[in-house]
C-alpha cells in the first residue's frame, strides 16, 4: 500500500523540521515547503494528499494559501496558527479547511486530526461512497464540485468553506433522503472537534443562508428527524 502523502507549509524552517521528523516516524511521506511559491511548486511535482498549513506567515499568509487550495484542489487542509482565538478558527474553516489546530500542541493530537480527516475524506463505506460528480444542478442552483463553488440563478459565485461543502456534497450525495443529525456527523460532515447536534443545526442554518431567502426550502426541516435536500438533482 503506497505511504499517505503529506505537505507541511510553514515559513518556521524549526517547525518544519520537527513536523518532518515526527510525521515521518508516524508513516508518512513527508514534503516541506516554506512559503506559498513554494508550496505551489510541490503540488505540481507530487501528488499530495493532505496539506498542513500555518497560518501566520508573511506574504501570503495561510488563509491567503487556503483560499487558492480551494480554489484549485479538494485536498484536504489542516490549518495551524499560534493563536487559539475562535475568529481565527471559524475564518479558517470558513475560507474551506478541514480541520484546525492551534500551537502548541501535541504530535499525538495532530496524528489523531490527520487520521480523522483522511478517514472522513477517503474511507466512506462503499455503500455510502459519494458518486464521482464534477457539477450538481438543484432549484436553479449549480453546485461546483470541483472547484467547491455554489453559482445561483443570478450568476453570482460562492467559495464553499471546508465544513459547507462537505454538508452539501453529502446533501446531494442523499438528495430528497431524510438524513439524522448522527447520521450527518458518521459521514464526515463536521470535523472531529465540531460533530455536536447543535454543531450540525448550525452548519444547516450557515449552509441555508448561501441560499438566501431559497434556504429554507431548498435544506428542510423534517421534524424529530433531521434535514433533506429537497430537489430534484441533476448531476454530470
Amino acid at each position: 500500500m503506497a505511504q499517505t502523502h503529506l505537505l507541511v507549509v510553514d515559513d518556521d524552517r524549526e517547525i518544519r523540521g520537527l513536523l518532518a521528523v515526527e510525521l515521518a516516524k508516524m508513516g508518512y511521506e513527508v514534503a516541506c515547503a516554506e512559503n506559498g511559491a513554494a508550496m505551489r511548486r510541490a503540488l505540481e511535482q507530487q501528488t499530495i494528499d493532505l496539506v498542513i498549513l500555518d497560518l501566520n506567515m508573511p506574504g501570503e499568509d495561510g488563509l491567503t494559501l487556503c483560499r487558492q487550495l480551494r480554489a484549485a484542489s479538494q485536498v484536504p487542509i489542516i490549518m495551524l496558527t499560534a493563536r487559539g482565538e475562535p475568529l481565527d478558527r471559524i475564518i479558517g474553516l470558513e475560507m474551506g479547511a478541514d480541520d484546525y489546530l492551534a500551537k502548541p500542541f501535541e504530535p499525538r493530537e495532530l496524528l489523531a486530526r490527520i487520521r480523522s480527516v483522511l478517514r472522513r475524506t477517503h474511507a466512506l463505506p462503499h455503500n455510502l461512497a459519494p458518486e464521482q460528480i464534477r457539477r450538481a444542478r438543484f432549484a436553479g442552483w449549480t453546485f461546483d464540485v470541483e472547484h467547491r463553488q455554489l453559482i445561483g440563478p443570478d450568476g453570482r459565485v460562492t467559495i464553499l468553506g471546508g465544513a459547507e461543502f462537505r454538508l452539501l456534497r453529502l446533501m446531494i450525495d442523499h438528495a430528497n433522503r431524510v438524513l439524522t443529525r448522527e447520521q450527518l456527523i458518521s459521514l464526515g460532515a463536521l470535523g472531529q472537534s465540531e460533530a455536536l447536534d447543535r454543531a450540525v443545526d448550525l452548519q444547516i442554518s450557515r449552509l441555508r443562508a448561501r441560499f438566501g431567502s431559497q434556504g429554507a426550502d431548498i435544506i428542510r426541516t423534517v421534524r424529530n428527524q433531521g434535514y433533506v435536500l429537497a430537489s430534484a438533482v441533476e448531476v454530470e
